[in-house]
């Protein structure tokens, strides 16, 4: 198995972002500076930060790296504090500080202890006294900002609020703090000999709204300041809407701040493209050599497939011949993966949307299988069992299917229909003839109705129990947020995730689609709303809506009720395919005579 964590091995072909990243730090025309390493979750922006602090600090040219996690600090009151605190302690560790640096650092402990008690003293506006803040950068007027606290808080009255915020931003010592501050640490940098300060802030799109806006805010203490760089890791969409969801609603501001917000601060984004087809099958391909060479062999074939790859990257080209003209015997040892990242890549790149981390978990998801079967004394062959995990990724409905087919000795029959191409002859598994992706699956080595596919399922069952809940601990971030929502029943989330489905995997928007289902069936008689939220994100994609069809299909006609049939009205009309729905509601009103006209209304909206 593989961690799930950073790592310094680079097996993103990410030597470039490495490069203009640390050019970026190195100039020192540019510094001070910001910089923003975007990238969705799991796309590798901790690990693209671990290679280039590590190239930084082998320069031996008075560069210090510090590395701040954001998430650690998700707990404090004053995460700005902490954060403020952290570098300072990061700065006494490793840098060889002279009597004029300890002194300097000396201050600028005190200064962050004033802070935390200036803060804690003050009612309004703390943001904007201490680095000039969003009231700068977005003109914000006071009697728009006290409009927005009095609509919050019944504690004061308006005209206090403002006189409360006038106080704080005329707080002239503050200020001259703020200064002193400044001026401490360009001393503190100078006396200490340290020509450049690299801090990298990870995770930080991990946290709260309020984590993420003190963080930000301390970040600018120190961008006036000497040779400092920041380097972000976030997705810049979670930042954008922490900034909104504090500022967007007040009065007089027409524009997108969390937009506005980003440009003001950081100044030069770096974002990180999904993989490739091919980029996804070499990172497979290396996280595979990894477990099955020793560490020599493993870092031969890293050195030499990059060479090879350097020479024209956009022809390279993996395949057994390649990895043979740099060693026989590494060749022969990757042979059946070589053949099992070709087989993987194409679905796990278009599934994943190329992300490296569900890649990562999709492989030890496989690797724990077969060690939980070989401690059974079963041993299952690699191929095949990541062939049906892809069903159970990407379409879970036709993998309980194929489930329950297998029990009935029905499924080699339906398996042997697809991979001869003779569809109309297909009875449980009509559903997905025309289903381009499952047709293509199954036609994919290894085939399926060859195999003895008991003893797969079974080391899966865990799967194939509706009542269990979604694989939520298996998607993204941006899923788990959405389905979080929506498992709540809010109308607001339910129109924002509609808006972001573009943005999510095939597999997020699947297990999406699982939760909401077993969310939906926790009642013996099915609910409005949740059925609603089922229907409603079911009906958005040819695929889902295929995946919705087929959970439909487990329940019986005597469970659809008339307050039912407007929502299947409308997923009705969504569907691309309507025989196939059609279908299904003339074997409801077989079940249920007494609505068959209602459901007939259904098909009449055709």
């Amino acid at each position: 198995m593989w961690k799930d964590s950073e790592t310094e091995l680079d097996f993103l072909d990410f030597d470039y972002l490495i490069q203009i990243l640390n050019d970026t730090v190195n100039d020192k025309k540019l510094l001070p500076s910001s910089i923003g390493l975007y990238g969705d979750w799991g796309s590798g922006k901790s690990s693209l930060m671990y290679m280039s602090k590590k190239k930084l600090e082998n320069q031996k040219d008075g560069t210090i790296c510090l590395l701040f996690n954001g998430w650690l600090y998700e707990g404090y009151d004053d995460a700005k504090a902490a954060m403020l605190g952290a570098i300072l302690d990061g700065i006494k560790s490793k840098a060889k500080l002279s009597g004029k640096a300890k002194i300097a650092l000396k201050s600028l402990y005190d200064s962050v202890d004033k802070f935390k008690l200036i803060r804690n003293g003050l009612k309004f506006g703390m943001d904007m006294v201490l680095t000039g803040g969003i009231g700068s950068i977005t003109d914000i007027a006071i009697r728009g900002v006290a409009e927005k606290v009095a609509k919050e808080t019944t504690d004061f009255e308006y005209d206090d609020i403002v006189s409360d915020i006038k106080d704080s931003l005329d707080y002239k010592e503050l200020r001259e703090d703020i200064r002193e501050f400044r001026d401490n640490f360009a001393k503190l940098l100078e006396d200490a000999k340290i020509e450049k300060l690299v801090i990298f802030v990870d995770e930080l799109d991990r946290c709260s709204p309020a984590t993420i806006l003190d963080t930000l805010e301390a970040m600018r203490l120190f961008l006036f300041t000497g040779n400092v760089s920041f380097v972000i890791g976030a997705d810049e969409r979670h930042i954008a809407y922490a900034i909104k969801t504090k500022f967007n609603d007040i009065e007089g501001i027409n524009m997108d701040i969390g937009k506005e917000y980003q440009e003001k601060l950081i100044q030069y984004p770096i974002r990180i493209p999904s993989l490739s087809d091919s980029e996804t099958e070499f990172y497979i391909l290396c996280l595979l050599a990894q477990e099955h060479l020793n560490e020599t062999e493993f870092d031969k074939f890293i050195f030499e497939i990059s060479k090879i790859k350097k020479k024209d990257f956009l022809k390279f080209e993996l395949s057994h011949s390649t990895v043979k003209e740099i060693d026989d015997t590494i060749a022969d040892k990757l042979k059946d993966d070589i053949l099992a990242a070709k087989q993987l890549s194409p679905i796990l790149s278009k599934g994943l949307t190329g992300n490296p981390r569900q890649c990562k978990r999709f492989l030890n998801s496989v690797d724990m299988r077969k060690k939980m079967a070989q401690y059974r004394g079963v041993t299952l062959n690699t191929k095949v069992l990541a062939k049906i995990m892809e069903a159970e990724y990407f379409r879970a409905p036709l993998f309980r299917k194929m489930a329950s087919l297998l029990n009935e000795n029905k499924l080699a029959d339906e398996l042997q229909c697809f991979e001869n191409k003779t569809y109309d002859a297909l009875k449980e598994l009509a559903l997905w003839k025309d289903d381009l992706w499952v047709r293509t699956w199954m036609l994919t080595e290894p085939i399926l109705s060859n195999e003895s596919l008991e003893e797969y399922f079974y080391f899966m069952r865990t799967s194939l129990d509706n009542k269990s809940i979604t694989k939520i601990q298996k998607m993204s971030e941006q899923a788990q947020r959405i389905y979080d929502g929506l498992i709540k029943h809010s109308e607001l989330v339910l129109k924002t995730a509609l808006q972001q489905i573009e943005e999510l995997s095939d597999f997020d928007r699947i297990q999406i689609l699982d939760g909401l289902y077993n969310d939906m069936i926790q009642d013996e008689s099915l609910n409005n709303t949740r059925t609603k939220f089922f229907l409603t994100w079911g009906s958005k994609t040819k695929e889902l809506q295929l995946s919705t069809i087929e959970y439909l299909d487990g329940i019986s006609g005597s469970k659809i009720t008339k307050p039912l049939i407007p929502l299947l009205q409308g997923f009705y009309m969504e569907c691309e395919d309507k025989s196939k729905i059609t279908t299904l509601i003339e074997k409801w009103k077989k079940d249920a005579p007494e609505i068959a006209d209602k459901l007939d209304e259904i098909l009449k909206e055709n």
